[in-house]
């Protein structure tokens, strides 16, 4: 040491008072397991069934292959074509209890005679 310097004393560690009792720790940590467990048995009591073991029978059934198309083209002409004959075509659908008539004569018969319960067009005033 230099001539002028003060040695410096250190104090002995010791329990700093303002620190959390132990005694508080503990029952924390008591809280925290309560809480757990009683989350743990309101989710039993919740979803019952979540216990049941559900075993899978195997083999399980195979899911079938994908079945893709091998001319979409030729898939969408074939799709438009019966559509067509359904637009174009007259018959009965017993499980609507209806009949269908061609598209034309459906549009023209509209054009004359409108369509029941359809709101008139209000007249025009000069």
């Amino acid at each position: 040491m230099h001539s002028g310097e003060h040695e410096r004393v250190i104090p002995a560690a010791r329990h700093e008072h303002r620190d959390i009792d132990e005694r508080f720790i503990w029952g924390a940590v008591a809280a925290m397991g309560a809480l757990l467990l009683g989350c743990a048995l309101l989710t039993l009591w919740m979803y019952p069934k979540t216990r049941l073991d559900r075993i899978l029978e195997l083999p399980s059934t195979p899911y079938p292959a994908p079945r893709l198309q091998m001319n979409p083209e030729a898939d969408m002409a074939a799709f438009r074509a019966g559509e067509m004959h359904v637009l174009e075509g007259r018959g009965w659908d017993a499980a609507h209890r209806t009949a269908h008539i061609p598209i034309e004569e459906a549009m023209r018969k509209v054009a004359k005679e409108g369509i029941a319960g359809w709101p008139a067009p209000a007249e025009r005033r000069p």
